[in-house]
């Protein structure tokens, strides 16, 4: 009977390692617009952050290129079943990741303007400095895991992405 993962669960190809990894580059660059509370008020950030600024700057650059890039990567990797599971989990918890902050991408930018009173603006900055690090946290979680070959279990997204990713 075949495991749940390949290989017990880890990434024994580095090559397959860097493929799992790379997927969680969607996320943060869609998590980073939500950074620009916290770079103002700790400069390092955006320092630490500013090799991914001229990727981010393609990937935003052209209107679809987000959407072209979820699709390759559902597409190209997700589904792909000649990839070792291994890499496929890792692809869609990336995947659904940046599924989720379509929510709150609708609310704080389209719903709820910032605001002008004190206590609103502060929520608006707390909602944006709490995205921005759940999702940088959860993408260096899942991108440092994939990279020694360990099988990161994302928080909200780890269940759905074990019933999707699917053996044939």
């Amino acid at each position: 009977m075949r495991s749940l993962f390949d290989n017990n669960g880890k990434g024994d190809d580095m090559g397959d390692r860097i493929i799992a990894a790379l997927p969680f580059l969607l996320p943060l660059l869609d998590g980073l617009p939500y950074a620009k509370f916290i770079m103002m008020q700790y400069p390092f950030v955006a320092r630490a952050f500013a090799p991914v600024a001229p990727l981010m700057y393609i990937y935003h650059a052209f209107p679809f290129a987000p959407f072209l890039v979820f699709l390759a990567i559902y597409n190209g990797i997700v589904n792909n079943t000649s990839l070792p599971r291994f890499v496929r989990y890792h692809a869609m918890q990336a995947v659904l990741l940046d599924v989720l902050l379509i929510i709150p991408q609708v609310i704080l930018n389209d719903l709820w303007k910032a605001p002008t009173d004190e206590v609103g603006l502060q929520a608006y900055i707390l909602a944006y400095n709490t995205l921005f690090l759940f999702t940088a946290i959860c993408a260096a979680y899942g991108m440092g895991s994939s990279l020694v070959g360990q099988t990161a279990r994302l928080p909200l997204v780890a269940e759905a992405a074990d019933m999707q990713v699917r053996d044939f």
